[in-house]
């Protein structure tokens, strides 16, 4: 009897933690899909009237002062963003609900008026600061304070790329590579589905690329070429990685003065979108990603230049994020260097895309999901091969400075060490 008593005990417990999760997960989803889909419709907003009119570019400086007075006013530090959301996750840190609205408006401030950024920094802090501020109202102690941060990151970020699988196993992995935390895989994934169908019903469709034709058959000749493709990747995410560090570090160095910073930043972005004739790197440069992989054309020196300008409107203190950037960097520059590799243009910007992507923030296996979700399953196997070798070759650099590498990329080793 005491043994049937025991089972039941154990049923009851893990039934009312799925129960609670559930119930927690979906109220955190219907928040994060809400406020997702309001800022994947002002963000479109935001590059729609830039792109309608070219004078806005020529406000840049004018926003970023007043971004900085923004967080000053609030008494938030702009220099919090998704390095304190991910340090939240591992440790009792607070996470300021100002957050969300400011970096909401310095982000559309910074589409709307030429800023090289994309939307998952965003997108993340937006959610981890909500999912904070629901922890803190129903009072959850300091772990399960963290499992509904993360639940937050996945809604917002199912909400704002139409991506509900890669969204929840990017929050379970990005926080310590080398262990997913699992504990949230049911909220991650209860409210990154709640998000996306919300977004759905403001009718944000997902995004989706058919490159059925360009993927090649698979073969050990196949798996070559993406492999040599993928280490390409990988070293250029870790270019990409001291760029931004680079940059960021002597940024802070001479030009201490955070105003003049921005101000700075924001004539830079302007001089070099003239000398260069193009608004092809203003922005998020989806445009370009979408041509990169749907017709197979990127010019050689776009991701240079990506690079350039992503650094510089990211670390003089421009609000967005480097993830979709990345994606423009992997799309074009595998875009470019395929042929050479004998591999279609257009898929090898899909590749570069996805591999990119992996070096920068060392989430295999969110990778190979978001590969899944973008393209479909027809090269799904290709897509893994090349999220393995950049995942290794790409060491242990990475975008988020408070992301930990749990164990070695190398061997079976515990390392506990912070991302470059």
């Amino acid at each position: 009897m005491e043994f049937v008593k025991a089972k039941m005990r154990t049923v009851k417990k893990f039934s009312l933690a799925f129960v609670k999760w559930v119930f927690i997960a979906c109220a955190v989803g219907v928040i994060g899909g809400i406020v997702g889909s309001l800022f994947h419709l002002a963000v479109n907003f935001a590059t729609d009237f830039r792109l309608a009119h070219s004078w806005t570019l020529y406000l840049l400086p004018i926003a970023g002062l007043f971004i900085v007075f923004s967080y000053r006013a609030c008494k938030v530090d702009e220099e919090t963003g998704t390095n304190l959301i991910i340090s939240s996750v591992r440790s009792n840190i607070k996470v300021p609900l100002l957050m969300a609205p400011l970096i909401f408006m310095g982000t559309v401030l910074t589409h709307i008026t030429g800023g090289s950024a994309g939307r998952e920094g965003a997108a993340l802090q937006l959610g981890g600061s909500l999912g904070a501020k629901v922890g803190e109202l129903l009072k959850l102690d300091e772990k399960d304070s963290s499992l509904v941060i993360m639940c937050g990151m996945s809604a917002v970020f199912a909400a704002l790329f139409g991506t509900p699988l890669t969204a929840t196993f990017f929050a379970m992995e990005v926080i310590s590579v080398g262990v997913i935390y699992y504990v949230g895989l049911v909220p991650c994934i209860a409210s990154s589905l709640i998000a996306y169908k919300i977004s759905i019903l403001a009718g944000l469709a997902p995004t989706k690329f058919n490159i059925g034709g360009a993927i090649p058959k698979l073969s050990m000749v196949s798996v070559a070429q993406i492999a040599g493709l993928s280490a390409l990747c990988a070293v250029i995410s870790i270019v990409l990685c001291m760029v931004m560090e680079f940059t960021h570090s002597r940024f802070k160095i001479y030009m201490p003065n955070t105003y003049l910073r921005i101000a700075i930043g924001g004539v830079a972005i302007i001089l070099l979108t003239l000398l260069i004739g193009t608004r092809d790197y203003n922005g998020s440069g989806v445009d370009v990603i979408v041509n990169a992989i749907e017709s197979g054309k990127a010019n050689p020196e776009a991701f240079v230049l990506k690079i350039i300008f992503t650094a510089i409107t990211i670390n003089t203190g421009f609000k967005g994020g480097e993830i979709v950037p990345t994606f423009f960097i992997g799309a074009t520059f595998g875009c470019t260097a395929a042929p050479l590799l004998g591999l279609d243009p257009a898929f090898g910007a899909a590749v570069g895309l996805v591999a990119l992507f992996c070096g920068v923030v060392n989430c295999p296996v969110a990778s190979i999901l978001l590969s899944f979700e973008l393209f479909g399953g027809g090269g799904l196997i290709l897509f893994a091969v090349a999220c393995g070798v950049s995942y290794m070759l790409s060491g242990y650099y990475g975008l988020y400075s408070s992301q930990k590498i749990m164990y070695s990329k190398t061997k079976p080793e515990f390392i506990n060490i912070n991302a470059k």
